[in-house]
């Protein structure tokens, strides 16, 4: 197996799921497509991954490669069917190339904050034996506004009506984060865009707070990482 996964800058990669994919003896090709690289013959992979990153999706101009990106994402999904996992940008990628729209998350959500199942999401295989309240990394100032026409939402927040959703039978993801590391803030935090937002949603010690937050939870973060990735690679 072999699973291709869509990167958007460098920090931003599958974090704790490296770990599992390690264990498991599992390949898997990184695209940098803010780097330039090329996206591959789709066909040679079994699974596809689409991480986060600090552009919009409509940032086209800036960014031309989100386009073939999305054509990559809609071929994927729609044509060839085969089991997606889409995170934070990953997750608005998804909506935007089946037809969705993504806009403005008011307010932004930014640092450990709690996340519901929905009974779908309740129900559904990717979650199963994970806890239906989950607090979670969150770092965004864009959400769902408009899911695709076929999509079922699977987790809302206070202020989010769509963290997670499934489209179709075989594509999923995820508004929050569920691959976090011990190094993953500090990595994130060196990212101008991130530190803005984070300093703007906080206050001037955000950093030490978010510090603090997910040093708490992070045995939390770990064991439902591991719990989604081996659901998600049982659907596989």
């Amino acid at each position: 197996m072999n699973i291709l996964v869509f990167q958007h800058i460098k920090c931003e990669h599958p974090g704790i799921f490296r770990k599992f994919l390690n264990k498991d003896g599992i390949e898997w090709t990184a695209v940098h497509l803010n780097q330039g690289d090329e996206i591959p013959n789709l066909e040679h992979y079994q699974a596809m991954w689409v991480m986060g990153g600090p552009m919009d999706v409509w940032d086209v101009q800036d960014y031309p490669w989100l386009v073939p990106e999305k054509a990559a994402i809609r071929k994927w999904v729609r044509e060839l069917k085969r089991p997606f996992l889409g995170l934070c940008l990953g997750h608005q990628l998804l909506a935007d190339a089946l037809g969705g729209t993504c806009g403005p998350q008011r307010p932004p959500e930014i640092g450990v904050l709690e996340i519901e199942l929905t009974r779908n999401g309740r129900e559904d295989a990717l979650f199963r034996e994970m806890p239906s309240t989950q607090r979670c990394l969150q770092w965004h100032s864009v959400c769902v506004a408009q899911p695709p026409e076929e999509a079922v939402v699977l987790a809302v927040s206070d202020v989010c009506p769509n963290q997670a959703m499934r489209v179709g039978s075989s594509a999923w993801s995820m508004q929050y984060h569920v691959e976090i590391e011990p190094d993953t803030v500090d990595n994130w935090s060196k990212v101008p865009a991130y530190e803005t937002a984070l300093l703007q949603t906080l206050g001037p010690d955000g950093l030490s707070k978010m510090h603090e937050s997910v040093n708490t939870h992070l045995p939390d973060f770990m064991s439902n990482a591991e719990k989604l990735y081996r659901n998600f690679m049982k659907l596989c």
